[in-house]
């Protein structure tokens, strides 16, 4: 996977709190991953930076307005959706009350927080979260 291009999107594992975020995708057979669980991001847009892309999605999507200093662990994945490219995948916490300021947007059909063994046992979410998710504990220890 050659990451000196620019990333393709990017994903975040918000945790508020002990509490991972997921999204339950829209069930429209024209996307990706329909009605599947996912995790706040998506697509870069003009020159942003790999923080920039997650950021903006995690706004456009749940309202949040994540600070730099709340990533815990950034790393590369190639891409599920276009695999000659690269992903940025971020791992974020903020305070539990945080949960208080979601605003859900016009993408998916709701929103949902787990503890990280349920989310990843899911058997409807997006494939690939269990490995990105277990290098993070494997690297920091978790949370």
């Amino acid at each position: 996977m050659d990451t000196t291009a620019p990333h393709h999107g990017a994903k975040v594992a918000l945790f508020l709190g002990d509490q991972l975020v997921s999204i339950l995708r829209d069930d429209f057979p024209h996307i990706h991953f329909p009605n599947l669980w996912d995790l706040p991001g998506g697509g870069r847009e003009g020159n942003e930076t790999t923080f920039q892309t997650m950021a903006r999605e995690l706004h456009e999507e749940l309202g949040l307005v994540l600070p730099e200093d709340a990533v815990l662990w950034e790393n590369a994945f190639q891409s599920l959706t276009a695999p000659e490219k690269w992903n940025a995948f971020f791992v974020a916490q903020m305070p539990a009350s945080a949960v208080d300021n979601i605003v859900f947007g016009d993408e998916g059909q709701r929103w949902a927080l787990f503890d990280l063994n349920a989310f990843v046992a899911l058997p409807n979410r997006v494939p690939s979260y269990d490995i990105r998710l277990a290098k993070w504990v494997a690297e920091t220890g978790g949370l």
